[in-house]
C-alpha cells in the first residue's frame, strides 16, 4: 500500500509542475484561445516560450490567479 501512496505523491507533484498548452489553459480558465494569445501579447499571464511555443506552468497560473 505505502509503494502505491508514494508513486500518488510523485504524480501529484508532476501535475503541480506540468506546462500547459494553449489550448490547456484556456479550457482550465475557461476563456477563448483569443483571449489567451492577448494576454500573453500584453504581459498580463505568466508564460514560457520553448521550441517557439508558448507553455504555462500550472502552480504559476493558480498563483497568479490567486493574486487576482
Amino acid at each position: 500500500m505505502r509503494l502505491n501512496l508514494d508513486m500518488m505523491d510523485s504524480y501529484n507533484n508532476m501535475r503541480f509542475h506540468e506546462l500547459l498548452t494553449i489550448d490547456e489553459v484556456a479550457k482550465y480558465l475557461r476563456v477563448k484561445r483569443r483571449t489567451i494569445y492577448e494576454w500573453v501579447k500584453k504581459g498580463k499571464i505568466p508564460a514560457i516560450k520553448t521550441v517557439g511555443q508558448w507553455r504555462f506552468k500550472k502552480d504559476r497560473i493558480d498563483a497568479w490567479l490567486d493574486g487576482k
